[in-house]
Order: structure tokens, then C-alpha cells, then sequence
């Protein structure tokens, strides 16, 4: 499994429409599904959440849970359902998930997270990770977090995605969470560093590639999210810069055309357009047109009936 480059799971935003899109831009990527808590799975309507195309590959699942017996049942589901890779949440700092006693407490018991990866890793052939902050609340030097990883290495994992900023899991909303902790990308960096037996991929305020590539010097590889979401067409030149693939960048224009297929064939199974062209609407940001692009879609794209032409519509103004 190539790391070296990856979209972040995100709530709401990753779902396999979104990571369809993405790969259309990108074939070498690593994507991450949202965060599916292990109750909505044994619970809950198992298809939709698993369910994905298979041109999303590498594809990899994000877990939340905190009991061994249930990350195992679906562990073994998204290894039936062909996932690349399994990573646990150890990072989502709201009180929604603490309440549940998984994300980012979880911190706080590096022997309940290894027990966890170990069953996991015990029971299925794939790849499981973890992906956690570097402290929450007052639990924030070096030397805790590196107990944690250590912690969690010795149950077999080899591969930790860490958020450069600690948690507040008092006080802060998870929107807080994202922007107030200041980022401490040289704590990753030393993490690395001492621990360089171990897969290190950063996450956490990258927002271009001449940063990934900078990063990369450091750690082995770099995650990247809300820009991405926001900024889509940053994805295009990932594989020619970071995975030295010999293929041409597509046009933005490129990209959608190849999208067309896609949301016909989506919306003749019942889909609607807005599920799919919410995730489009940052792919012109910074172009001439861009706004009246965005505004075209949003306006026209929630109705029942809208199809295909709005978007081919919406093109007029970014041509």
C-alpha cells in the first residue's frame, strides 16, 4: 500500500461520490471513507454504508469503535467487501464520540487501542492503521504520546496517521478542534525520528503540494483534507509530482466530462444530482466564472427532476 499521499476521511464529505470524483483527478491517491462507527454496521443498513465502485481503489475504511469483538465482525465485513486497508479513529475529538468511548479518549488508553488493532490485525489479511492527534487536553508531551504509539506498535501495527495538533476534548467544538490547538509538525517529525522503524504519515493545515513535498522529507507521507475538498483540482498534477506517474493532467473540463457518465448512470438508479454535485462545486475556485459555476449548480441541482444538463449548463460559465 502506497501512503505516500492521501485524502483525510472526512464527515459528510468523503462518501463514495466524493471519492469517485477524486479519482477521476488523481489514480494513485490513497482515499479514506467517512468515519462509520461499528454499531451503524452491525446495526444498520450494512450496503449503503460499505458499498463503493470499484475504480475507487486503494480505498480504505475508517472505523469508530472501541470494542474488540465489534471492530472484528467489521473488520472481516470491509475485508469482504474488498477495502484496501482498515484504519481505526483515535483522533474525532466530539462529545458524540466520546460519549460512544472511541476517537480521540481513546488516547488516553494506548492498551485498550492495541488489544483493538491486534484482534483486528488477527482477523483479517489487510493493512489495519491508526489514525490519532499528538495529546488531548492536558496530555500533550512528547513523552505520552510516544508511550501511546509504542503502546499500539507492539500489538503489530506499523502505520500511524497523526493530526499535528492535540485535542480538546473540553471546551473546544470539533470545528475548534481543527484550527485553535497549534499545529506541531515537529513533534511528527520527531516521532519519526525516533521511531523510524514505524509508517508516519502527517496530516493536518497541508494545503499545497510544494508543502507535501517539503513534508515528505521529514515523514513518509502526507494526508490532506478540507483543502482538498474545497480546492479539488490541487489532486492534479499528485500523480506526475509524488508518485512520478508518466500520464497527463486532465483539464478541469477533462474531469467533468468523465464525470457525466457517472451521475447519468447514478441518477437512472435513483440518485439525486445534488448528492453528487455538492462535491464539484470548488473544482473552478480562483477561475473566471467560478462563482456563477457554483451558483448554477446550487441553485438548479437540489430539484427532483435536475439531470446531467445542469451541469453541462454550468459549464458555459467557466469555458
Amino acid at each position: 500500500m502506497n501512503r505516500k499521499f492521501s485524502v483525510a476521511p472526512m464527515l459528510d464529505w468523503t462518501d463514495r461520490h466524493e471519492r469517485y470524483f477524486l479519482r477521476l483527478i488523481s489514480e494513485n491517491t490513497l482515499l479514506y471513507t467517512e468515519m462509520i462507527t461499528t454499531g451503524a454496521l452491525i446495526h444498520g443498513d450494512r450496503g449503503r454504508h460499505l458499498g463503493f465502485n470499484k475504480e475507487e481503489h486503494p480505498l480504505a475504511i475508517q472505523l469508530g469503535g472501541s470494542e474488540p469483538a465489534d471492530l472484528v465482525q467489521c473488520a472481516k465485513m470491509a475485508e469482504d467487501y474488498a477495502y484496501d486497508e482498515i484504519n481505526l479513529n483515535v483522533g474525532c475529538p466530539s462529545n458524540r464520540v466520546q460519549h460512544g468511548m472511541f476517537g480521540a479518549c481513546l488516547m488516553a488508553k494506548p492498551e485498550r487501542v492495541a488489544e483493538c488493532i491486534a484482534a483486528m490485525q488477527n482477523a483479517v489479511d489487510i493493512p489495519v492503521t491508526v489514525k490519532h492527534r499528538i495529546g488531548i487536553d492536558e496530555n500533550e508531551s512528547i513523552e505520552e504520546l510516544f508511550k501511546f504509539v509504542e503502546t499500539v506498535a507492539a500489538s503489530g501495527c506499523k502505520t500511524f496517521i497523526v493530526h499535528a495538533r492535540k485535542a480538546w476534548l473540553n471546551g473546544l467544538s470539533p470545528k475548534q478542534n481543527r484550527d485553535i490547538p497549534p499545529l506541531r509538525y515537529d513533534v511528527v517529525h520527531q516521532l519519526k525520528q525516533t521511531m523510524p522503524q514505524l509508517e508516519i504519515i502527517i496530516n493536518g493545515g497541508i494545503c499545497d503540494l510544494d508543502s507535501v513535498e517539503q513534508q515528505l522529507k521529514h515523514v513518509d507521507g502526507v494526508m490532506m483534507g478540507r483543502e482538498v475538498y474545497h480546492n479539488p483540482y490541487i489532486l492534479a498534477e499528485v500523480d506526475q509530482r509524488l508518485f512520478q506517474a508518466d500520464t497527463d493532467v486532465l483539464s478541469r473540463q477533462e474531469i467533468i466530462e468523465k464525470l457525466l457518465d457517472y451521475i447519468e448512470h447514478e441518477i437512472s438508479n435513483g440518485t439525486r444530482l445534488h448528492a453528487i454535485s455538492r462535491h464539484i462545486l470548488g473544482l473552478y475556485n480562483g477561475l473566471p466564472g467560478a462563482r456563477k459555476w457554483r451558483r448554477y449548480i446550487s441553485e438548479h441541482a437540489p430539484a427532483a427532476d435536475a439531470d446531467v444538463s445542469v451541469i453541462k449548463k454550468a459549464l458555459q460559465f467557466v469555458s
